[in-house]
């Protein structure tokens, strides 16, 4: 929702450019690409508003391009056998400490898969070719994080980028993205992540386990690897998807009593986590 308002601004600012008129979004610019990484097993919704933001970067010349990046397959094929990813599963130790694994799905197989790719085909680097002076801190990327999400805006670590965060500067939140493209665009949006990503409520696996239910049996599949491999190096603790820190297959109504929604013009909308 959030990155793709971001990339609609710039659309509409293409747009605008086409007609000879001022940008839109002053602190946004007409993208020379964006990127969105697949990451194997996301709800439904994501899929077609990426064909929707495609359609649109078409048509006004803002270019989005859709990069392969396996994190669901490369977990299913490795926990358990070999050193898997980290992701921040909810972990519980016998005698009831509660914690969670470090994340590091987000640079793996996000920002590190973009950077492989503006390094190699965008910039044309071979390999073991040191970066030009002029590509020092030389582009910009820019991240569609709301206002809310002010503690994710870091310095990138990569010697290429310069992170960038327009809809924090500008004070947008979730709720003032979703107004953005639904008043403008007509597209209804939700948050995009992975149907197994611990930050979901436990509202999301319900809605997953009454209208997406292959979605959800992958997920419960997940859930399973957790409870019955054991994890290279081995933890002494029980990991979950849910925050409940339960099987998702015994979460009860009350359990999933916890979605989040914001207000449009007088509705409660869901957010998609």
């Amino acid at each position: 929702m959030q990155s793709s308002a971001l990339f609609l601004m710039s659309c509409q600012n293409a747009l605008a450019k086409k007609k000879g008129k001022p940008a839109v979004w002053p602190l946004v610019p007409i993208y020379d690409v964006s990127v969105y990484c697949d990451l194997g097993l996301e709800p439904s919704w994501v899929l077609k508003q990426v064909q929707f933001l495609q359609r649109c970067g078409e048509s006004c010349g803002v270019p989005l391009v859709v990069l392969k990046s396996p994190l669901y397959q490369d977990f299913i094929k490795n926990f358990g056998e070999r050193r898997a990813i980290s992701i921040p599963w909810w972990t519980l130790k016998e005698d009831g400490h509660k914690s969670t694994m470090p994340r590091n799905c987000t640079i793996d197989y996000k920002v590190n898969v973009i950077a492989k790719y503006v390094r190699w085909h965008l910039l044309g680097y071979r390999k073991y070719q040191r970066l030009r002076e002029a590509d020092l801190k030389g582009h910009e990327m820019h991240m569609g994080f709301g206002a809310e999400e002010t503690r994710r805006c870091k310095e990138n670590p990569n010697p290429l980028f310069i992170n960038k965060f327009p809809l924090v500067e500008m004070g947008l939140k979730r709720a003032d993205n979703y107004a953005y493209i639904k008043d403008v665009w007509g597209l209804s949006t939700r948050a995009s992540a992975c149907t197994f990503c611990p930050y979901h409520r436990n509202y999301f696996f319900q809605f997953l386990k009454e209208n997406e239910p292959e979605q959800f049996a992958h997920v419960v599949h997940i859930d399973e690897l957790l409870r019955d491999k054991t994890p290279k190096p081995p933890m002494d603790s029980d990991l979950f998807i849910s925050r409940s820190r339960k099987r998702l297959v015994d979460l009860c109504p009350a359990d999933c009593n916890d979605a989040e929604y914001f207000d449009y013009h007088g509705q409660q909308i869901w957010n998609g986590f």
